[in-house]
């Protein structure tokens, strides 16, 4: 082999691995770091086959020429995909940590096998395999060490109340509602947007966490049975919140069963001083178990705002919120106990329930060019996007959703959803091939738009929708799903 071709190869090989390792980490990001989850779990396995096998087995089918296919074909289809990603990887130190392991030893094993003049079989598995392991065990020690500063560091914070949340929806509405309510008397700190992991609430710990904070408020969220038992055996809180669980994730639990057993590992706190819980959950009663969700009577939620009276220690209270939807009631109602709990008075509550902020991309109001828009792009549940449809069929004008239906879910949910909007929308945009068929099959308006590529969804809006119209945007899906 001349010496222009071996180089050739060489660069060809670096570079080849490193897209490979590219399109792993990238996977391995959406699905939390859990290989068996892109293997088993991928919402596009089609693309491993394109982007990965393929490339792959042509890399050894083909070795003398596989620049040519490389060069011309792989890294153009590669940066095209890349390009189109809403939701694309994330620099974390992580993510550098693995491709800087990765290029070293691709690197290291492409001198090997050019002064042995063999061995290229092993110059792209090798790399990635070791690459992958390595960086397993790197990021296992990290964590160990991480978690052990983030748990000193809660126990050096004196008197410190955590408070745990967790359930299938309104998590994040809860944790929110109750950090604006609470810190008007303390100083409260809650994890930020939405997580709720273990290894990000440990990161959130270690780099945010003020000193000074009284009341800590953390958002638990689970993918598998062990994952809520982590999180509360390394929080330790006071006081914890399930709320309503329903079908959410149901690909990855199996049974709705399976889901409220892992929700409940929650109560199992060494310092459990209170829970509530949902009524909807469980019925099995505990002396440091208080039920919520049937306390709340005479709700009147529209376009405008959301009141309610709510029945508490023998008396009612009345409360007003710009909050839309009306199953937020039950956010707010844990989140006014919880108060309760802390010594806040009925006065100061009302009125930190009156100036609640909307959480962003849950219908969220924005009017903007005569168009009323609820965002609701975070809401992924059946019963959250119902309430969407039914405040829409308030509105006078025409009527417009975007959605991609329900993600990790059912049919027959996405067909409950579907006969919902059957019965109000005038336009429907249906965005991302997860849910196309099914909502292309039933959807009965006469104007419905399959949109698979969402970087034209602004354009679509500019040519179909008008002054007046009001546009709902329930849930998001980025286009891996």
């Amino acid at each position: 082999m001349q010496n222009y071709e071996i180089l050739v190869a060489f660069v060809t090989n670096v570079f080849f691995v490193t897209t490979l390792g590219w399109y792993l980490i990238t996977n391995l990001q959406w699905y939390d770091y859990r290989l068996s989850r892109v293997i088993l779990k991928h919402h596009k396995p089609l693309w491993h086959i394109f982007y990965f096998l393929i490339p792959f087995v042509a890399y050894y089918a083909f070795h003398d020429y596989f620049y040519l296919f490389f060069y011309l074909i792989l890294l153009p289809a590669m940066f095209i995909w890349h390009k189109k990603l809403d939701k694309k990887l994330i620099l974390t130190w992580r993510v550098k940590r693995f491709l800087i392991l990765l290029i070293s030893l691709v690197l290291l094993f492409d001198v090997l096998c050019t002064l042995k003049s063999a061995c290229h079989v092993y110059s792209v598995f090798m790399p990635l395999a070791t690459a992958y392991m390595g960086s397993f065990l790197i990021e296992k020690f990290l964590f160990m060490a991480f978690k052990r500063e983030a748990k000193k560091r809660l126990q050096s914070i004196a008197n410190l109340q955590i408070i745990a949340i967790t359930g299938s929806y309104g998590k994040t509405s809860i944790k929110n509602f109750m950090a604006e309510i609470l810190s008007k008397k303390f100083r409260v700190y809650a994890t930020p947007r939405s997580v709720n992991t273990i290894g990000g609430i440990i990161r959130d710990v270690n780099e945010s966490l003020p000193l000074d904070t009284e009341i800590y408020i953390c958002e638990a969220g689970a993918r598998e049975s062990g994952d809520i038992y982590e999180i509360t055996s390394f929080l330790e809180p006071q006081r914890v919140v399930v709320g309503k669980i329903g079908l959410a994730h149901i690909e990855y639990f199996k049974t709705l069963k399976n889901i409220i057993t892992t929700k409940l590992e929650i109560i199992h706190s060494p310092r459990l001083e209170r829970a509530f819980i949902h009524y909807s959950v469980t019925d099995e009663p505990h002396d440091k178990v208080i039920f919520f969700g049937d306390e709340i009577q005479n709700v009147d939620s529209n376009l405008y705002g959301t009141s309610f009276d709510l029945e508490l220690d023998g008396e009612i209270l009345s409360l007003h919120t710009s909050i839309l939807g009306s199953f937020q009631t039950m956010n707010i109602a844990v989140s006014v106990r919880i108060a309760k709990e802390f010594g806040m008075s009925n006065e100061d509550i009302k009125l930190a329930v009156s100036k609640l902020a909307p959480v962003e991309h849950r219908l969220q109001k924005i009017v903007a060019g005569g168009k009323i828009i609820l965002d609701d792009g975070y809401n992924g549940n059946i019963e959250g996007m119902l309430e969407g449809v039914r405040l829409c069929s308030l509105h006078n004008g025409r009527k417009v959703i975007v959605t991609p239906g329900l993600v990790e879910s059912s049919d027959e949910l996405n067909i409950k959803l579907i006969d919902a909007i059957n019965e109000v929308f005038d336009i429907v945009i249906v965005t991302g091939k997860l849910n196309a068929e099914l909502f292309d099959k039933h959807l009965k308006v006469k104007n419905k738009i399959m949109l698979h590529d969402k970087s034209k969804l602004v354009d679509v809006l500019a040519q179909e929708t008008a002054s007046g119209d009001i546009i709902l945007f329930a849930n998001d899906a980025p286009n891996f799903i």
